[in-house]
């Protein structure tokens, strides 16, 4: 079995190799190589936090609706439930569980995005 490269290691060797090229291009290749390696990192992100984020998500939304279900079907069933006013920012749990999903994502999609009352960025 071939053990490596590793996903993530390849997609940050791309990411670095972009990165190094990215000072020679012009201006549209410059932003379009910035652009592709912001991509690569999002895609780093989501294999390594993604399946953890989901699977928060799912017992939260497991405790929210009180069923269990896939990610997919407990999500849908949220916005139509939240479509319907079946719930509102009074149902009880539900801004604690959306800011956590929300958090999650943001994890993956924005790392460097600080919210308020979040700890402060690493120096």
């Amino acid at each position: 079995m071939i053990t490596h490269p590793r996903a993530q290691e390849l997609i940050t060797a791309v990411a670095r190799w972009i990165d190094h090229l990215r000072p020679d291009l012009d201006p549209r290749n410059a932003f379009l190589a910035r652009v592709s390696a912001n991509v690569l990192g999002v895609i780093g992100r989501e294999l390594a936090l993604g399946p953890a984020a989901e699977a928060a998500a799912v017992e939260r939304l497991t405790v929210l609706l009180d069923y269990r279900g896939g990610f997919e079907e407990l999500n849908a069933d949220l916005c139509r439930r939240l479509r319907a006013g079946e719930m509102t920012a009074q149902t009880p749990g539900l801004l604690a569980a959306l800011k956590a999903n929300v958090l999650d994502q943001l994890a993956i999609d924005q790392p460097n995005y600080r919210h308020e009352g979040s700890p402060p960025a690493d120096p």
